[in-house]
């Protein structure tokens, strides 16, 4: 008989359960970054400090890489309780580093680049993890996209060029937006049920949640370089 109630199988409860859990790191991992940037940024002296010690500043962007790629390499060598603090150690990094765009952004632009990223990645990843299309092939050539894309950025360190800069930064707006899409739905296809409730699936959500973390920051960073309403003084 009909009841009306939509009812799960196993897989798909297995797989929401799942998603949550990424999501949970995930928003834990952008919380301490804004909590850690928001600080910073009513302290003011303290960025310009950090801003005027170029080894220091450059030092915290080294360790920064290399928790990306310990995490994006070496998670399941490493305990869950590890991984995780790697991930909100690298989340804090990255709010001290990001805390430089408060001298250069008005605060309300900011929110606002939050906002729109917000939306743009929450309907992105809506449409990943719904879509029964295959995104392997978008997501491939993303990813070719995405190293032109720094390589580009990098040659324009020398050639400062505003023509290439704004290039790169719509590119690369294009590009975390599919991004997103497809890092959620390759996140989906991480679910084990041999893992519920383990130390790996703890790994996994963690990897995952690594993946959308660094979709949102770079899409917010190129929406901001649009959006962005400079600071006058």
């Amino acid at each position: 008989m009909d009841t009306g109630q939509t009812t799960f199988s196993n897989a798909e409860v297995e797989t929401r359960a799942f998603i949550v859990k990424v999501y949970h790191w995930m928003t834990l991992g952008l919380a301490l970054t804004g909590l850690i940037g928001w600080y910073l940024a009513a302290n003011p002296a303290l960025i310009i400090g950090l801003m005027h010690q170029p080894i220091l500043f450059y030092g915290l962007i080294i360790i920064q890489l290399a928790a990306v790629f310990a995490l994006a390499g070496w998670v399941h060598r490493m305990s869950s309780s590890t991984a995780g603090i790697v991930f909100l150690g690298y989340a804090a990094l990255n709010g001290l580093t990001l805390s430089s765009i408060f001298l250069i952004y008005t605060a309300s632009s900011i929110a606002n680049a939050f906002f729109v990223t917000a939306a743009t990645f929450g309907v992105m990843s809506f449409y990943g993890y719904v879509t029964k299309t295959d995104l392997t092939a978008v997501g491939n050539f993303l990813f070719m996209a995405l190293i032109g894309l720094v390589i580009a950025t990098f040659v324009n360190m020398f050639l400062h060029s505003p023509a290439m800069a704004w290039i790169t930064t719509y590119a690369g707006i294009l590009i975390f937006t599919g991004l997103t899409a497809y890092d959620t739905q390759k996140i989906k296809g991480m679910v084990a049920a041999q893992d519920e409730g383990t130390d790996e699936e703890t790994k996994d959500a963690i990897s995952g949640a690594l993946m959308l973390y660094l979709d949102f920051i770079n899409l917010f960073l190129d929406i901001l370089r649009v959006m962005g309403q400079r600071r006058e003084d």
